[in-house]
């Protein structure tokens, strides 16, 4: 499996890191920070048998993706144990989307993942990864009381592999 992202300016990143950090402190849940994993937002998904077909793919991304403003708006959860921050999908958010899936689906060997499909992808930022119901439960409670909306920029983009995580690319929007 192969993960495009999107990150953050520095402004957004601090605040979201921040978040991340005190939910990692105060569940006693190291998941994401042991992990080493930044906010980022997963813009898509695949299974590709080939580092080097995945690496050419990406190009393509190189290639055609800009950086561009977002909201984050809201908390959610993937239930049982996942809870995040949630992007509005504006137009620009729809339209990554919808160049990525072109981008890597056009090799006939990939398969892109039907949660990050053009209008079947819910956009956000993984706050807490494997918690327990009860760090569930103190995780929404720091959220309610930390968090607010956000405007963001996506700044760069980068092609991992996961499990262990594996960065493979990176590229920075140029202004």
């Amino acid at each position: 499996m192969y993960l495009i992202t999107a990150y953050f300016d520095e402004t957004t990143n601090k605040r979201l890191s921040h978040l991340l950090e005190e939910i990692a402190d105060k569940t006693g849940n190291d998941f994401m920070t042991k992990n080493h994993v930044p906010p980022h937002l997963t813009i898509a998904s695949f299974e590709q048998r080939s580092d080097e077909v995945a690496l050419s793919l990406f190009e393509g991304v190189k290639k055609r993706a800009e950086g561009g403003e977002i909201f984050i708006s809201s908390v959610g959860v993937f239930f049982p144990y996942v809870i995040y921050a949630e992007a509005v999908q504006n137009k620009y958010l729809q339209d990554l989307n919808q160049l990525v899936f072109e981008e890597i689906s056009e090799h006939g060997d990939t398969i892109v993942s039907k949660f990050y499909q053009p209008m079947q992808w819910i956009p956000h930022i993984t706050l807490g990864k494997k918690l327990s119901t009860e760090q569930m439960r103190l995780a929404f409670q720091i959220l309610q009381e930390k968090f607010s909306p956000m405007e963001a920029k996506i700044v760069s983009f980068g092609l991992a592999k996961p499990n262990p995580h594996r960065d493979f690319d990176f590229f920075e929007i140029k202004e």
